[in-house]
């Protein structure tokens, strides 16, 4: 469930920034802090949901080795 979600938020911030490309590209965007937002918050989700699906693997892996003793 949680690498889902993780992979789910790694989506929304692809779609953040190729929003941002595309509006960037056919309108003229004048306010220049608009972009640094979009920027900065489609880092921070990416970085939680990399962090999310890096717990999941994890979380796997000490039940791979528990089952294998």
């Amino acid at each position: 469930m949680k690498e889902a979600f993780g992979k789910w938020l790694l989506d929304i911030a692809k779609y953040m920034v190729t929003a941002l490309l595309i509006s960037t590209i056919f309108a003229d965007m004048k306010e220049p802090i608009i972009i640094y937002i979009v920027v900065l918050l489609s880092v921070i989700i990416l970085l939680y949901g990399l962090s999310i699906i890096d717990e999941s693997e994890k979380e796997k892996e000490k039940r791979t080795k528990k089952i294998r003793k």
